[in-house]
């Protein structure tokens, strides 16, 4: 395997292991920042209390969460000059902006305030306290905006101009220079589907968790009986602690739903226009078609896991639907990859020089078998988010002393199955978009395609050995703080909510502190 592959190879790996993080942060903390807000506006001290202890137990778990997120992080920016150091002289008058950006705004302002959030408690007045947690909830978002923006340039190259004596992209003011980088259109549509991506999975993971709960107080409650002190504790755990939550993760997976369909629909027609090679690989669509259909099912022949085309056949489909999709009209024409293939040789080239400085022939189609199924698994894997919100309502239906829970060992798990999966459909959602845009890496802007680069001209002139020891490397380290996370994230969750006690002195609630008991 050549050192081209393996740095292709251990960018995916460490970047979608890195997004395991990514998301549960960006959504966790503004889902936490809401039941403190809750918490600090009731009235009632019963509530107070309950909202409280949530937004402690959930943000322990943002905690964890958010500590490996920086540390395999800080790894995606040392690979731009280990592996990709000719992507990084080529953007990297324009790609440093909004990373510089993302550091010195974005993080410091979410690592700062988080640290004044987690020792803050019963420090800092009541209110002032809430705002630390709502600036590390828009640090992270933020954080993610100029990443996207980033990674946008890389999709649709704006306000920069290639200069011919240096041949490297820099930003112009004729272009609209860094303004134009950040308010790029594909920005625009990729930032509220990143994030209300975001949202599903904290959303879910919230739901997920105090599900667990709620059955399990639930079904204690009635094995020790309701009459008694302690299960009348535990049926009012169900009932008042965990299952106010597990609505409100409905609510927030319901709003993502939402943002998600229509920034989607958004970003479809954007692709059409700027990257047709990209929508034609989604659906395996070879030949150009006029009122292209949607397939649910597609297979291949012998080279159905490579870019072609020959063996691929719809079994099943849905007429008209991507030509929907791309131009929001039934009859409209969608060039094939075969004829966008041709038609790239023409523009661009058959043969491209390579980092070593030789002629190699250049193939404009991607992998069809990854994009095809990673947009499948995008949108399928995403369902399973939409049958727990709509499980979870019907099983918590009710108001007041009318408001149910359930026992039901069924929703329990599959509210538990049902959290990695808006995880895994983020992933695909990036695998989708980075592949599909092979063999670009700064993929032309079709008005003025002068910027562009391909992955075989961006990667380092690293010995293949020394890429592969690195992959290695990194694989290990990061399976080890895999298992790390995942026993404290584990553990954490699974410690749940003290039961609420009174002092038999003052009578008033037993609010934990923030944990860090691991």
């Amino acid at each position: 395997m050549e050192a081209l592959d393996i740095a292709r190879w251990q960018f995916g790996i460490t970047t979608v292991y890195h997004f395991i993080f990514v998301p549960l942060t960006i959504g966790l903390s503004l889902l936490v920042a809401v039941m403190q807000t809750t918490s600090v506006l009731s009235k009632d001290p019963v509530r107070k209390d309950a909202w409280t202890r949530m937004t402690k137990f959930f943000g322990s778990l943002l905690i964890v969460n958010f500590g490996i997120g920086i540390a395999t992080g800080i790894v995606q920016e040392f690979q731009f000059g280990m592996n990709w150091s000719e992507y990084s002289r080529f953007v990297g008058d324009v790609f440093g902006a909004p990373l510089a950006l993302e550091g010195l705004a974005a993080f410091f302002l979410e690592s700062v305030f988080l640290g004044l959030w987690i020792f803050g408690w019963g420090k800092l007045p009541e209110k002032i306290h809430l705002l630390t947690i709502w600036a590390v909830a828009i640090g992270s978002t933020l954080s993610a905006y100029f990443i996207i923006a980033a990674n946008s340039f890389m999709q649709h190259p704006v306000g920069a101009m290639l200069n011919p004596e240096t041949g490297r992209a820099e930003l112009d003011p004729s272009q609209g220079s860094l303004w134009a980088v950040l308010t790029n259109v594909t920005a625009m549509a990729a930032f509220p589907h990143v994030v209300s991506g975001a949202w599903l999975v904290a959303g879910a993971f919230v739901t997920g968790v105090a599900s667990w709960h709620m059955v399990r107080h639930h079904n204690r409650a009635r094995d020790i009986g309701l009459e008694t002190p302690e299960g009348e504790e535990h049926h009012h755990a169900a009932r008042d602690l965990y299952r106010p939550v597990v609505r409100f993760g409905v609510i927030a997976m319901f709003i993502s739903a939402i943002v998600l369909v229509v920034s989607g629909d958004f970003q479809a027609q954007i692709m059409f226009k700027q990257q047709p090679m990209k929508m034609a690989s989604a659906e395996a669509l070879c030949e150009t078609e006029t009122g292209a259909s949607f397939s649910i099912l597609t297979v291949g022949g012998p080279n159905a896991f490579s870019e072609n085309c020959d063996d691929v056949t719809h079994l099943i489909e849905v007429p008209y639907v991507t030509s929907l999709l791309a131009t929001h009209t039934f009859d409209a024409e969608l060039q094939g990859v075969n004829d966008l293939s041709a038609q790239y040789q023409e523009q661009f080239g058959e043969t491209v020089t390579d980092v070593h400085g030789q002629e190699i022939a250049v193939d404009y189609r991607p992998n069809l078998f990854v994009t095809y199924w990673s947009f499948r698994l995008m949108m399928g894997l995403a369902a399973f988010s939409g049958i727990l919100a709509f499980w979870a309502l019907w099983v918590t239906r009710g108001k007041g002393d009318n408001a149910r829970t359930t026992g039901s060992k069924l929703f329990q798990w599959f509210a538990v199955l049902s959290i990695p999966m808006p995880f895994f459909a983020n992933s695909a959602g990036w695998v989708f978009t980075e592949m599909g845009r092979q063999p670009w890496v700064v993929h032309p802007n079709p008005d003025d395609p002068t910027i562009r680069l391909m992955t075989t001209q961006a990667v380092s002139g690293n010995p293949g050995w020394m890429v592969a020891t690195s992959l290695i490397a990194f694989t290990l380290v990061y399976g080890v703080l895999a298992v790390i996370w995942f026993q404290m994230m584990r553990k954490a969750a699974l410690k749940g909510v003290p039961l609420p006690k009174r002092d038999p002195d003052s009578d008033e609630l037993d609010t934990p502190t923030l944990s860090f008991e691991y």
